[in-house]
Formats: structure tokens, C-alpha cells, sequence
């Protein structure tokens, strides 16, 4: 069903940022979530070297320590990944789905409005277009991180 990444047929580059683009990034990102402005310096240290990996489709993957921290298509905004969101779970403001969902979500599938609005699911009052993590009703951790393509007040 899916390909198995393989770096060799998707990436198309890697090199390392000048610490003035690192700076540049990291403004952005605390433009575009206001929460990481505390612990923007535990995530990108200044000494530690940003790399930036080209991969085909148009994404760019940032990447820290051989970690991967944010990642963006073509010129868009930046996503953490699932992995940073579970160390911070602050950054990002949280939309809960009932637990009928999980099975749904962890295969693919797009979030529901149902899925949000059901008992056991909880809805924060975000815009359209906000980066929201996902949580399930009953677990700790995030399990995915979407778009909102309706406000709540739509919803």
C-alpha cells in the first residue's frame, strides 16, 4: 500500500544552514506558533548545526541531530513532527476525537466532523486553517497533526 522511504529515490539534497537563516527560521516559527517561543532555544540550540533536506514533491525537512523537527511543502508553513509534539506538547492547540475514530485515523483516514463533535470528543474554538494536534479520547499523546479546514463555529 505505501512505499518504503528510501533516502537514496527521495531526497534530492542536504546542506547546512548559515546561522542567519537559522535565525530567520526561528522567528518564523515563533511567528507561527506563538507557544514555542519558550522552548525555541532548547529546539534549535544556537551552536548545534540546522540542516535543511530537499526531498522531491517540494518538501523540506528540518532536521536537528539527525532528528527530524519541522517539515513544510513547497513554500508553506511549517508542521513539527509527531515526535517534537510529543516532547512539547504545548505547542500546538489540541482538537480531541471520540474513540471511535482511533481505528480511522491511525489508517489514513481525514478527521470527521463527527469525530469532533460526538460525546467524548472536544472541540476548541480555532479558524479556519489552524495547525492543531490531534489527540483521542483517553490516550496521553497526540496521534496525528492536521489543518483545520472549517472553524469550529462551521462545525
Amino acid at each position: 500500500m505505501f512505499k518504503k522511504f528510501q533516502a537514496k529515490e527521495s531526497v534530492s539534497g542536504v546542506s547546512q544552514v548559515k546561522s542567519s537563516v537559522q535565525r530567520g527560521i526561528k522567528s518564523k516559527l515563533v511567528e507561527q506558533f506563538p507557544a514555542i517561543d519558550d522552548y525555541i532555544v532548547q529546539i534549535l540550540p544556537r551552536k548545534e548545526p540546522l540542516v535543511v533536506v530537499k526531498c522531491h514533491e517540494h518538501i523540506e525537512i528540518l532536521s536537528l541531530n539527525q532528528e527530524i523537527l519541522f517539515f513544510r511543502q513547497r513554500e508553506g508553513e511549517y508542521l513539527p513532527s509527531l515526535r517534537l509534539l510529543h516532547k512539547y506538547p504545548v505547542i500546538l492547540p489540541h482538537q480531541q476525537v471520540d474513540k471511535g475514530a482511533i481505528k480511522f485515523l491511525l489508517s489514513g483516514a481525514n478527521v470527521m466532523c463527527r469525530g469532533l463533535t460526538s460525546p467524548g470528543a472536544r472541540l476548541a474554538d480555532l479558524p479556519k486553517g489552524a495547525v492543531v494536534a490531534i489527540t483521542a479520547e483517553g490516550k496521553e499523546h497526540a496521534i496525528a497533526i492536521g489543518k483545520m479546514t472549517m472553524s469550529a463555529e462551521e462545525m
